[in-house]
């Protein structure tokens, strides 16, 4: 066990807090995919264009971008524990709040509820994301943040599931299953308020993103941690330049999922909303999981960088089938992008903290939750673009995934270029 994801340079195991932490990111998934369901419910329910049903996802994540730096500032003064139960405690409020919406049928109301969680969930992303990367040494952090993810997978798969059956079912209830998942989230917040977390020291975490286990490779990280220590964050091309990677891979993510089941529902198959809430459900999200999980076994022979020119390569080529295949052809494309996406986003996160360390990995982690607001803009466009074609609208994310592989492909460049 010397060698596990969840132990530090001297042994000191972290698995208890691992699974605690790790049981979260399951909640911001759920939150993050059952808006995919909500888009084509407002667009039908309420009567409304495709471009304004992106606003769903643009209030979540514009309180991402608002959130972000105040919800670092609470981790750096009260710890890792308070701004989980902050996120927790915004995230119950918001989806209680829908069950007046429910009655109300208000889409502005619908809006601020969202609004509310977005909040939430950037105090728990904040807080879980970093934490999990310095639960163990710092050369497995890609690792240990891509199993804590497979969580979140589970998550993303749960959500088009009970929204399928409960909003776009005969039932059309939209405020059951967030009357549900508010009680859980606000019970979560009284049992974590009460927990103790062990401090952690990201100074001692050694190793990098990309750099195995040699002498030369520690030693190189030492002097990266050091000049880390010493100058701003801003300095740090691997950070620098992985804030507007994160930023596009989130907008490509965000964008595909909130225009999937109009993706399927206009491809000439015949598929009716529901079914293609639960192909979205089990098709898409669940090779999403899958993928994660894949990934982080992967990484104990494949570099975080290797992996990421891989996938940035395969959601490319997924992506352009996409656009330009019909039918069947194009939605078993659009399903198989979420394999090439699923390791993207931690493994980012991770490559954009391998040169930061001590305090400053807090501040490095609300940037990069900020960077999430990408996600409050590509639906937005996809849907002005997509209007009247919708597969016309996916050209939006397969530039972002352009990006995501030039990033990855820079990388060793720029770590080396920190080092220096």
């Amino acid at each position: 066990m010397k060698n596990s994801i969840v132990r530090d340079g001297t042994g000191r195991s972290f698995l208890g807090p691992f699974i605690l932490i790790a049981s979260l990111f399951f909640l911001w998934g759920f939150a993050h995919s059952i808006l995919d369901v909500l888009n084509k419910h407002f667009q039908d329910v309420l009567v409304i264009s495709k471009a304004r049903s992106g606003l769903v996802q643009a209030t979540v994540y514009g309180g991402y971008f608002l959130m972000a730096l105040p919800a670092g500032s609470i981790i750096r003064r009260w710890g890792y524990r308070a701004g989980i139960v902050l996120g927790l405690v915004l995230y119950g409020v918001g989806a209680l709040m829908f069950i007046p919406g429910g009655r109300m049928m208000s889409f502005p109301f619908f809006l601020l509820c969202l609004f509310v969680i977005g909040c939430g969930l950037t105090c728990l992303e904040t807080s879980a994301n970093p934490y999990v990367t310095v639960l163990g040494e710092k050369r497995s952090a890609a690792r240990r943040l891509n199993l804590a993810q497979s969580l979140n997978g589970l998550g993303w798969i749960a959500g088009p599931l009970v929204g399928g059956l409960l909003i776009l079912g005969d039932s059309s209830d939209i405020s059951l299953p967030y009357a549900v998942i508010g009680m859980v989230v606000l019970v979560l917040g009284l049992v974590f308020s009460r927990l103790r977390l062990p401090d952690t020291s990201e100074a001692d975490n050694d190793g990098g993103a990309d750099s195995g286990n040699d002498a030369a490779a520690a030693a190189a990280n030492d002097a990266a941690s050091a000049k880390g220590r010493a100058g701003s964050i801003w300095s740090v091309p691997t950070f620098r330049y992985g804030v507007p990677a994160l930023f596009f891979y989130v907008a490509a993510q965000t964008g595909i999922n909130s225009f999937f089941i109009n993706y399927v529902t206009e491809s000439g198959a015949g598929i009716s909303p529901q079914t293609a809430a639960l192909m979205l459900s089990f098709g898409g999200m669940g090779l999403f999981m899958a993928g994660r999980l894949i990934g982080s076994a992967a990484m104990d022979r494949i570099s975080p960088r290797s992996m990421m020119l891989v996938c940035s390569a395969g959601a490319l080529v997924c992506m352009a089938a996409t656009i330009f295949c019909s039918g069947y052809a194009g939605i078993a494309a659009l399903c198989l992008t979420y394999l090439f996406e699923s390791v993207m986003f931690p493994t980012i996160f991770s490559m954009a903290l391998t040169d930061i360390r001590g305090e400053g990995t807090k501040t490095a982690s609300s940037f990069l939750i900020m960077s999430i607001v990408g996600g409050a803009i590509a639906p937005v466009l996809m849907g002005l673009a997509g209007e009247n074609d919708m597969a016309a609208g996916f050209l939006i994310p397969l530039g972002c995934f352009v990006i995501v592989g030039a990033y990855s492909a820079a990388y060793r460049h720029l770590h080396r270029k920190h080092i220096a």
